[in-house]
């Protein structure tokens, strides 16, 4: 019997490329060939998946950089690399190609549209991205992370969750140690787009807090490399303890770790938040299209797991008063972390690759 062979398509962000990896692991194991196509931003996070990946860069591009030049160039690099996927695909033919969203998932999904292929998508929030909304009538299912999730007319979907990386799954539910009168550690974190004003605003509220909670606090803050130098020299300036980087390979790592996350709310970063069981201040990115991340917070935030500050309301004064308030109550952050487990669906990639299979299976 042939090796089954599955092509994964993720855009250039961590919400896309983990659970996006959380698949290519679960599949390597069943004794499938995966294969990752992204594009050079993406690449940046295949540190993470097995080396047995098969990784491959196409060319895509977005109408949402550049100017008038780079725009008009969008078309035909879009199409290059529908063509150029679609003659490996004659070569190498998938069993079944998944996309994650991302304007670099176009190319394998749109090939796979061509060939008539078995093709599926999976929705990280609980609005569609933009290509996710162009492809979801042109798939087999939609395999949706946040419930409900607003579909098109004539697309199917079913609820799986959010995978996550196998090194956030071996942390499930780990223990939680709440705030006390001793080292603590608080987990500051941020999308590519949206850093800056976690940046901005989450350095001069830790240096408010009272003194007494300010001696015990150790600080792990990813920032944007523009930033990083100022934020740093804020830190040492005041003398926080404060681990400042670009990119933490090892988040799952720091989250068990820590008292409190303060972070965006991505919807991978639910996912982790809630299989791991972690109290969280949420920021919505405002610029996320169709406000998908307020969606994405709004289970965490009704469970009373998390705490949801609007971005237009975001000031050093107002994270101070909440980190206080979660960092100095031990019982209500406990329950934070409880509620956080009870939203978690550790098994969400086992729903997703029972979904893949079902669809190799038809199709054989």
């Amino acid at each position: 019997m042939s090796q089954k062979l599955l092509m994964i398509a993720a855009g250039g962000t961590g919400g896309h490329m983990f659970p996006a990896q959380a698949l290519a692991e679960a599949m390597l194991r069943r004794g499938w060939r995966v294969k990752l196509s992204t594009d050079a931003r993406g690449a940046r996070y295949t540190k993470g998946f097995p080396h047995t990946t098969e990784i491959t860069e196409v060319s895509s591009a977005t109408f949402a950089r550049g100017g008038v030049l780079s725009k008009a160039m969008v078309v035909p690099k879009i199409a290059a690399g529908v063509l150029g996927t679609a003659w490996s695909m004659q070569r190498d033919r998938p069993d079944v190609v998944v996309g994650f969203g991302g304007y670099p998932s176009i190319p394998a999904l749109g090939a796979a549209t061509l060939l008539r292929l078995p093709r599926m998508i999976h929705e990280q929030n609980g609005v569609l991205g933009r290509v996710n909304q162009v492809f979801a009538k042109r798939v087999a299912c939609v395999a949706c992370g946040v419930w409900p999730t607003a579909l098109p007319q004539g697309a199917e979907g079913f609820h799986v969750g959010n995978p996550v990386r196998g090194a956030v799954l071996a942390r499930a539910g780990a223990g939680y140690i709440v705030p006390g009168d001793y080292p603590m550690s608080l987990l500051v974190i941020g999308g590519s787009q949206g850093a800056r004003i976690l940046s901005d605003a989450v350095p001069a509220a830790i240096a408010a807090l009272p003194p007494a909670l300010l001696r015990n606090l150790r600080v792990s803050h990813q920032a944007r490399e523009e930033d990083m130098a100022r934020v740093t020299s804020f830190y040492a300036q005041h003398g926080i303890a404060a681990d400042v980087r670009p990119f933490f390979h090892d988040v799952p790592a720091r989250m068990s770790e820590a008292q409190l996350v303060i972070s965006r709310a991505g919807a991978s970063t639910i996912a982790d938040l809630t299989v791991i069981g972690r109290p969280s201040i949420l920021i919505p990115f405002a610029a996320a299209a169709a406000d998908h991340q307020t969606a994405n917070a709004r289970g965490l935030v009704e469970a009373g797991a998390a705490i949801l500050i609007p971005e237009s309301r975001v000031d050093a004064a107002t994270l101070a008063e909440q980190i206080t308030a979660v960092l100095t109550n031990p019982a209500a952050a406990h329950h934070m972390a409880r509620a956080a487990v009870a939203m978690g669906a550790p098994d969400a990639t086992e729903r997703l690759v029972a979904l893949v299979e079902e669809l190799a299976a038809a199709s054989a």
